[in-house]
């Protein structure tokens, strides 16, 4: 399987349980791997067949900065099915840290990863056929 990966995306965000971390905000650090047929990319060397990792970035700094989660696995899944729904996507896996956690301790950060698959196989074949 083919795969596209956007490592180390830093944003500041206002997700986390306490209100202290609702008011002011952390910073926090995601990964996200796309498994996709990248087959037609790879014969025709052309953007329009494959998946567009700037617009990937944008989703991905939009829900990040703009929304807010108490927790970092529904951030973390929000962004999972958002991307699953924009883009023809077989699998993804999305990794969230937070940085500085509210943890009274020594520690550099809190990661939360999930992986969700396509349920809709319409995305998959729509896609394939604006690249025959």
């Amino acid at each position: 399987m083919d795969r596209i990966r956007l490592v180390n995306m830093a944003f500041y965000g206002y997700h986390g349980v306490s209100v202290a971390e609702k008011e002011t905000g952390r910073r926090f650090e995601v990964d996200c791997e796309i498994n996709a047929d990248l087959s037609q990319a790879g014969k025709s060397d052309e953007l329009i067949d494959t998946i567009d990792y700037a617009n990937i970035y944008k989703l991905v700094a939009d829900i990040v900065q703009n929304r807010s989660f108490s927790l970092l696995e529904g951030l973390a899944a929000f962004l999972a099915n958002e991307i699953l729904n924009e883009f023809p996507v077989i699998e993804v896996t999305i990794k969230v840290r937070k940085l500085v956690p509210p943890i009274n301790g020594n520690i550099d950060y809190i990661e939360v990863e999930v992986t969700r698959r396509q349920t809709s196989p319409e995305k998959l074949i729509a896609s394939e056929e604006n690249n025959e």
